[in-house]
C-alpha cells in the first residue's frame, strides 16, 4: 500500500540573518516531497504575519506547520498554534541569527538534516510558556539585558550574527540598573531589587548552554533564574560563571522550579519574550504542560553547536556558527 502523503505548510521569513532560505527554497521543497510531505509555502511579510499563517493553517487542516528562520519566526508560528485545540506537529528549520531552541532540542543547523528530521516524523511533546495571552517555548525575561534582542539592529545582526548581541551587551554593561520586582508562586514570595530575571523552558539561552542546566522541555515546570542587584564586578563574575554551568551556587543569584510566577513591578519593566517584546509587567507566566509535538532527531546524534565566541577574531570577517565557504556562497 502506498504511504499516505502529508499536507505541510512551510512559513519562511525571506530576510533571515543567514539569508540563506531563497536559494535553498527549491532543494528544501524537492527534499520534503521525496519524504512524501507536500508542501506549500508562505513567506512572510511583516510582524504577525507568521502567527496568522500558522492559524490558517490549522484552520485548512495541515498536518504539518513548518517553521523556517530564527528565533523570532519560531516565536510568531508557536502564537498562531498554542490557542488551536487540534494543534499540527510543528518541524523546525533553523535558518535565523540566532536559533537558540533549535539548539535546545539538536536539532541539526545544516538545512539537509533538519529537513530529513521533519520527514522521518519522530516527535516530541513538549511544554509551552504562556504570558497573559501571548506564548513562549524557550524564554521569557526581564531587566536590560533582555532587551538586548530587540535593540541590536537588523542589519548588525546580519553582518555578524550572534556576536552583534554580545558587542552590544559589552555597550550596555556599564549603564544597567536595578529593578523593583514582587514575585509571587505557589511555593515563594518575594520583593527583591534585581538586575534581570529569566524564566526558562530549556537549558540553551542566548548561546549559553547550561544556563539552566536542570531545564526539561516535559516536566511541566519553568527554571527561573533571578539575578540579584550587585555591582559590574559581581555581575562579570555570575556571567563568567554561566558559562561553565556553575552559576547556581552565588550567593547573588536566585533559583527556582515552579508551574507558574506572578511577576509585578513599580517600575517600567519590558518583558522579552523567545527575543520578542511581549509587553511590559505585569505579568502571569503559566506552563503548559506536554502542550505542542515537535520534530526531533530520533537517535539523538544531530547536533546544533556554535564554535566558542574568540573575542580576537574579527566580527566582520565571518558570522559566528558559518564557515567562510558557507559565508560566501
Amino acid at each position: 500500500m502506498a504511504q499516505q502523503v502529508k499536507r505541510a505548510r512551510l512559513i519562511y521569513n525571506p530576510t533571515s540573518g543567514r539569508e540563506e532560505m531563497k536559494k535553498r527554497l527549491p532543494e528544501i521543497l524537492q527534499r520534503l516531497e521525496r519524504g512524501g510531505l507536500e508542501t506549500s509555502t508562505h513567506a512572510t511579510i511583516g510582524e504577525g504575519d507568521a502567527t496568522l499563517a500558522a492559524a490558517e493553517a490549522v484552520e485548512r487542516g495541515f498536518d504539518i506547520v513548518i517553521a523556517a528562520g530564527g528565533d523570532g519566526t519560531l516565536y510568531e508560528v508557536i502564537n498562531g498554534l498554542a490557542e488551536k485545540p487540534n494543534r499540527p506537529p510543528l518541524g523546525i528549520l533553523p535558518l535565523g541569527t540566532t536559533n537558540d531552541f533549535a539548539r535546545a532540542l539538536n536539532i541539526p543547523r545544516n538545512w539537509e538534516g533538519a529537513v530529513d528530521v521533519i520527514v522521518r516524523q519522530h516527535a516530541r511533546v513538549i511544554d509551552v510558556g504562556k504570558v497573559n495571552q501571548r506564548y513562549f517555548i524557550n524564554i521569557a525575561g526581564g531587566g536590560s539585558l533582555t532587551e538586548l534582542t530587540y535593540e541590536v539592529p537588523s542589519k548588525l545582526k546580519t553582518m555578524i550574527g550572534q556576536m552583534a548581541y554580545y558587542m552590544k551587551g559589552l555597550e550596555k554593561l556599564p549603564r544597567l540598573r536595578p529593578i523593583e520586582l514582587y514575585i509571587k508562586t505557589a511555593e515563594v514570595e518575594m520583593h527583591e531589587e534585581v538586575m534581570l530575571f529569566l524564566i526558562s523552558n530549556s537549558n540553551s539561552v542566548g548561546g549559553f548552554e547550561r544556563l539552566a542546566p536542570d531545564a526539561s522541555l516535559s516536566d511541566g515546570l519553568f527554571d527561573v533564574l533571578i539575578l540579584r542587584k550587585c555591582n559590574l564586578a559581581e555581575f562579570i563574575r555570575v556571567v563568567s560563571l554561566a558559562l561553565r554551568g556553575e552559576h547556581l551556587s552565588d550567593p547573588n543569584l536566585i533559583y527556582l522550579q515552579t508551574k507558574q510566577i506572578q511577576v509585578t513591578s513599580p517600575d517600567y519593566v519590558q518583558v522579552n519574550l523567545d527575543g520578542e517584546l511581549g509587553g511590559t509587567l505585569p505579568c502571569i507566566f503559566t506552563n503548559l504542560p506536554q502542550h505542542l509535538h515537535i520534530f526531533i532527531d530520533e537517535t539523538g546524534q544531530s547536533t546544533y553547536k556554535s564554535p566558542p565566541i574568540n573575542l580576537m577574531k574579527l566580527p566582520w570577517k565571518t558570522r559566528p556558527g558559518v564557515d567562510e565557504h558557507e559565508q560566501e556562497e
